[in-house]
């Protein structure tokens, strides 16, 4: 198993039951998350951490699944399906790991608009909370 299928295998784990520690482990510290929501990459371990453990308490609903994926060397590409709220939510992780394993960077694309809008309205309420 190569360094990039482990840490795939790390993330699958991660992705429906976010542990933030585990999850600072696998992402790099100068790791950027580009939001489907924000404009601006959001660069640095605690920033990505944050956003990725909103992402899976968002999105790690029970219907949560990864329908395809593709590994090309240390880059990964995850369809996945998903309802909020009764929206259905049809996206994509795009992951690039670094030679030791790690997210390096982190890019996630919804759709349809309707499921965009749901992802940004409940991000923002979990990320307010995380804050908390």
């Amino acid at each position: 198993m190569t360094t990039t299928q482990q840490a795939l295998a790390e993330w699958h784990q991660l992705a429906t039951a976010p542990n933030p520690e585990r999850l600072a482990r696998l992402v790099h510290k100068d790791a950027v998350f580009h939001s489907p929501v924000v404009h601006t990459p959001q660069a640095g371990r605690d920033l990505v951490v944050a956003y990725l453990s909103a992402a899976a308490q968002t999105l790690g609903s029970q219907d949560f699944r990864y329908e395809r994926e593709l590994v090309d060397g240390q880059n990964v590409m995850l369809e996945f399906t998903c309802s909020m709220d009764g929206v259905h939510v049809n996206g994509i992780d795009l992951i690039r790991f670094d030679e030791d394993g790690k997210i390096i960077d982190f890019k996630v694309m919804v759709r349809p608009l309707k499921a965009v809008n749901k992802v940004w309205e409940s991000m923002a309420a979990q990320l307010e909370r995380q804050k908390a």
